[in-house]
């Protein structure tokens, strides 16, 4: 039975008086196991769950032990007892074209106890089959004619290349989306796509704006020496990040300009010298973002039914002569795959490796997200209040009760340190009858005053303790009535108003100061920079950037310029979000390529 096809799935219907036939028995068989099997790729996936440890006894024999696999059909297959057989007694060795050969395990039905059929459908059959017994079959193939593993393509990680040629090729890889405070891991990976005997060298410095080096920097610093590998082969070099605690939502890795130099035999070669690699950025924890990658995965994305019949158990290597052959080598290391439980365990698993160092992030404080208003520019009065909102959540834990007092994390609430005025409402969800649907709701105040219109509110009495030196806040609740629910969601609003010193900025930036690290750089039209900012006595702060004159090209909130595709010389001012008075000025020239 070659289960290809799993589903829809289809039962039985009983009814009084329907007569069964074998095809209804078969059909009942068919439901259940399909269905177990479906649940089993589901859950599980294909590979080795226990056992099946593969020996070399002597140069001509194996050991295969006992244990338990599923295939990529959903079927278990059981060797209950170890089993040694000659590797010349194994299927497929006659057809063997090589040494360098694999140990597979495959599904197999086989019909046994016959039994005296009393309806012959076939008057030459006087005997039926009365069982099925559910076995294995071990067979070799050419390492060769082994498909090639198919690698799922998601938009979980962020590609982009780096540098390529006729014999190499080199692209940075790393989440797509990476989660504020945490590390993150960016891969450059290294592939040989030539036979020819080439070694390999690159250097650059990649431009990290939103990220910081473990050396402090907003750079990665790229060396790769003499690199020489295999037709086919790659090789990965890992380099490690801490995301910065910004309102931005995207962010972009580029590649400083004529910092980027290749060589292969030690000769200089082209590299290009424009790249750009988008990243956003997000408050959900590093696992949310794994967990619902996976999930988005749909039934023709996770490919049931067309994961491969047998299970890859060893690669053997073998010695022939003209009389015999000799067993040399049995390896197991990365071909056996393992079964974990839930199936997409390996998968995520491969996914948190970007994600496994955590980052120094002050026990108790809660990151939340917080939609700040547009920060003041250099022209616009800094004595008017800034504002910034956001979501919270107050979990309540288990059996929550009148009189008890619950408290939220450490919000960080983005207007720096000061006096900040914070209020908080309850938010909800209720009915709509006008729209027919669900609208979101805020009540500010006593939720008593709406207990008439039918919405389901909880009655809790709130405080909020803002920490003024540490730009931030703690909501607590306290409940008027008993509850039945988990947590608290409350829609928070922070506003800041100019203090007497705010309005004398001039007495408070004494001897204060930024420069740009690069005051002038010189570009390509379309290329890239990051200008990043030293503090001159003071400690780092919010920065701005704005382009003083149109036409000049465009920079993003974290400091990445990209030129126009127009030459001349072109004016960046950037500022301190919070005392504009504080600035400086950085200069682009832009020239078009290949000219001087």
């Amino acid at each position: 039975m070659n289960n290809n096809k799993l589903y829809p799935f289809e039962r039985n219907r009983y009814y009084a008086g329907k007569m069964l036939t074998s095809s209804d028995f078969q059909t009942e068989q068919t439901y259940f196991n399909n269905k177990r099997r479906f649940l089993n790729t589901l859950m599980y996936g294909s590979g080795v769950v226990c056992g099946l440890g593969v020996f070399s006894l002597d140069d001509l024999s194996i050991l295969v032990e006992s244990g338990v696999a599923i295939d990529g059909m959903g079927r278990e297959i059981v060797i209950e007892s170890s089993v040694v057989k000659k590797l010349s007694a194994v299927d497929g060795f006659e057809k063997l074209k090589s040494n360098d050969v694999s140990l597979c395990l495959s599904y197999q039905e086989k019909e046994v106890h016959t039994v005296y059929a009393i309806n012959q459908v076939n008057t030459d059959r006087e005997y039926e089959y009365n069982r099925i017994s559910e076995g294995y079959r071990l067979f070799l193939i050419d390492k060769s004619d082994i498909p090639l593993s198919f690698e799922l393509e998601s938009e979980f990680l962020a590609k982009g290349e780096l540098f390529a040629d006729e014999n190499f090729r080199a692209e940075i890889m790393m989440p797509a989306t990476v989660s504020r405070g945490k590390n993150v891991k960016a891969v450059i990976r290294v592939t040989k796509l030539s036979d020819k005997d080439v070694r390999f060298s690159y250097h650059a410095n990649l431009q990290i704006p939103a990220f910081n080096a473990p050396d402090g920097t907003r750079e990665i610093e790229i060396a790769i020496d003499d690199l020489i590998l295999d037709p086919g082969k790659t090789k990965d070099f890992d380099y490690w990040m801490i995301v910065d605690d910004t309102p931005a939502i995207e962010t972009n890795v580029i590649l400083k300009s004529g910092s980027a130099v290749a060589y292969e035999n030690g000769e200089p070669i082209t590299a290009p010298g424009n790249f750009t690699l988008r990243v956003l950025l997000s408050d959900a924890k590093p696992r949310e973002l794994v967990t619902t990658e996976i999930g988005r995965m749909n039934l023709e994305m996770m490919g049931i039914g067309t994961q491969g019949d047998y299970i890859r158990l060893a690669d053997l290597k073998l010695v022939r002569t003209d009389q015999a052959y000799i067993i040399e080598q049995v390896n197991e290391n990365r071909i056996k795959k393992y079964v974990t439980a839930p199936s997409q365990e390996l998968l995520r698993e491969g996914y948190m490796e970007f994600f496994t160092k955590e980052a120094d992030i002050a026990p108790g404080v809660v990151q939340v997200s917080s939609d700040v208003a547009e920060r003041p520019g250099r022209n616009i009065d800094i004595r008017q209040p800034q504002l910034a909102t956001g979501v919270l959540e107050i979990p309540l834990g288990e059996n929550p009760r009148k009189g008890e007092i619950y408290y939220s994390g450490e919000i960080m609430h983005g207007l720096g340190r000061g006096n900040v005025y914070v209020e908080v409402g309850y938010e909800f969800l209720n009915e709509d009858d006008s729209i027919s649907s669900s609208s979101k709701s805020t009540i500010f105040g006593n939720p008593e005053f709406f207990n008439g219109e039918q919405m389901t509110v909880v009655n809790a009495e709130t405080a909020i303790r803002v920490l003024n030196d540490k730009g931030s806040f703690i909501v607590a609740a306290k409940l008027l009535e008993n509850v039945d629910y988990l947590m608290l969601t409350y829609r928070w609003v922070a506003v800041k108003f100019p203090a007497g010193n705010d309005l004398e900025l001039e007495e408070d930036v004494t001897g204060k100061s930024i420069s740009a690290i690069t005051p002038t750089v010189v570009l390509g039209t379309k290329e890239s920079h990051f200008f990043g900012v030293e503090y001159h006595n003071m400690d780092a702060v919010s920065i701005a950037y704005e382009l003083t004159e149109p036409g000049s090209g465009e920079i993003t909130a974290d400091g990445i310029y990209t030129a126009p595709n127009k030459e001349g010389v072109y004016e960046i001012c950037i500022y301190c979000t919070d005392m504009p008075i504080i600035c400086t000025y950085a200069y682009a020239i832009v020239k078009k390529k290949g000219l001087e």
